[in-house]
């Protein structure tokens, strides 16, 4: 049982990220797995984790009265967020502020259905002072088991 290289699910939600024509890949299409996409722009990381978990929420991505999926969905985000803050999740704290996008997708990437499903979350935007002008660009993907 492997990683089938034909359906990487973190290249997927990056591909689906960086897409501003919200253009699904054939591959994610013919996989038939769930996806979102958003925006959230906060000092406050607790918004940024809340404003993704409810767009999975919503979207029927994640079933919110399933503690595993929520679980697996609150790690991606902060593995992903992690890579955003390289490596340190504070935000506000350390008067930074972030305006990101993100997209999440869910599904299995290996050869093997009973391998289950896993969980990819991807962020891309900018982060910096709380000053308009004083940010750069930044870019996190996390990748959960559910």
């Amino acid at each position: 049982m492997s990683l089938d290289h034909n359906h990487l699910i973190g290249k997927e939600a990056i591909l689906l990220l960086l897409n501003n024509e919200n253009k699904l890949s054939d591959n994610v299409k013919k996989l038939d797995w769930k996806y979102c996409k958003g925006k959230v722009g906060s000092m406050n990381g607790q918004k940024v984790v809340a404003a993704v978990e409810t767009a999975a929420k919503n979207k029927e991505i994640i079933q919110s009265g399933l503690y595993r999926e929520t679980h697996a969905m609150y790690h991606a985000i902060m593995e992903a967020l992690s890579g955003v803050t390289r490596g340190n999740n504070q935000i506000g704290a350390v008067l930074r502020t972030v305006g990101l996008q993100f997209a999440i997708i869910r599904g299995n990437p290996y050869d093997n259905g009973k391998e289950g499903e896993w969980i990819a979350v991807a962020f891309y935007g900018t982060i910096g002072a709380p000053v308009r002008g004083l940010e750069h660009e930044a870019i996190g993907l996390g990748i959960n088991h559910i």
